[in-house]
């Protein structure tokens, strides 16, 4: 087993060289970049101060853009400029972003708080409503509290985040003015005292949780729910009433162990999740997260900023794989991995 995941470990170098190169080859063809962006300014300039005549006093020469070029690194072949980039991440240094001009590392730091409490937030709600709720789904199947409960889940898996994002914003916070309409916190946050700042939190926070939850708490539910009523239909479960065991003693000690296998394969997820966040929901409730950075990032083709999170998301994903596998093979020990 230590050799599986070490091989998967010595796999996390080419997918990571694979997607960081295509996705750092296809901004040099995407349009509308530094380059472009500045001579575009030039040419506004130019026409706004010639009255609408002639612009070529503020174009750029074609000296002045190659040497543009050459600042931003664009002049090189990209196996070049990739590897460039490369050596400058390995040194932990994701360059300067752009369009603001600030190091993109300080850019992420300054929205890792964010991150932190939505991921961390997300993860031990759904957690730990979701195991509990779908056992007690599995044990009274066809119950009230599974036929209630169902239709949350229903909706939790037909209606997107977003767009229960706007609804609620629409209803509890511009119609009713329960809740803000955005942010993190209020302008007055650093006056209010600890626990004052507290409730400030959570009195912006509640919204967009519900809308980060909406879609975990529906399928860990169900997938609880479905995995169990599965291992108390099996032979081992009655096996272990026929020894004298009760019927909780069998489910608590045998079946809700293997029904947990699942969900232990879902965790790895959480930490993209953790440092991603969603960039529909920040972005509706003007949340100045990760998510919300890279939008801005991608509307401004701020490219050091997109390959930055790009180079971070891409290693949680594949190390939240492995985690995830480790998990599996700890729940479950009928899980032997190659060696």
């Amino acid at each position: 087993m230590k050799q599986y995941f070490l091989r998967r470990l010595l796999l996390l170098i080419p997918t990571f060289l694979g997607a960081t190169f295509l996705i750092f080859a296809l901004t040099r063809f995407v349009p509308g970049g530094p380059v472009e962006r500045i001579i575009m300014e030039s040419s506004a300039m130019g026409g706004a101060e010639s009255g609408g005549g002639s612009r070529t006093s503020m174009m750029l020469t074609d000296r002045q853009i190659n040497e543009l070029k050459e600042y931003y690194g664009l002049d090189e072949p990209i196996p070049t400029a990739y590897l460039d980039w490369l050596g400058s991440v390995l040194t932990f240094d994701l360059g300067y972003s752009q369009r603001f001009y600030m190091p993109v590392i300080d850019m992420i730091a300054e929205r890792l708080p964010v991150a932190a409490f939505f991921g961390i937030s997300t993860f031990l709600i759904s957690y730990l409503i979701s195991i509990p709720l779908g056992i007690v789904k599995a044990m009274r199947h066809n119950g009230v509290i599974d036929n209630v409960t169902s239709w949350l889940i229903f909706i939790g898996y037909a209606v997107p985040g977003y767009i229960v994002g706007i609804l609620l914003l629409s209803w509890l916070s511009f119609d009713l003015q329960i809740f803000p309409m955005g942010g993190f916190t209020s302008d007055n946050f650093d006056d209010l005292t600890f626990w004052g700042q507290v409730k400030d939190v959570m009195w912006h926070t509640t919204l967009p949780l519900i809308c980060y939850l909406i879609a975990d708490f529906a399928v860990l539910t169900v997938t609880m729910k479905n995995n169990l009523m599965e291992n108390l239909s099996a032979d081992y479960v009655r096996t272990a009433v026929a020894k004298g065991l009760s019927f909780k003693q069998a489910v608590m000690g045998h079946a809700l162990r293997n029904s947990l296998i699942p969900l232990a394969s879902h965790f790895g997820n959480f930490l993209t999740v953790f440092f991603a966040g969603s960039v529909l929901i920040e972005v509706i409730f003007n949340i100045d997260g990760i998510g919300l950075l890279s939008f801005e990032a991608l509307v401004n083709n701020d490219y050091p900023v997109v390959m930055g999170l790009l180079s971070i998301t891409t290693i949680l994903f594949l190390v939240g794989n492995i985690v995830s596998d480790i998990l599996v093979a700890l729940v479950d020990p009928r899980v032997k991995y190659g060696s």
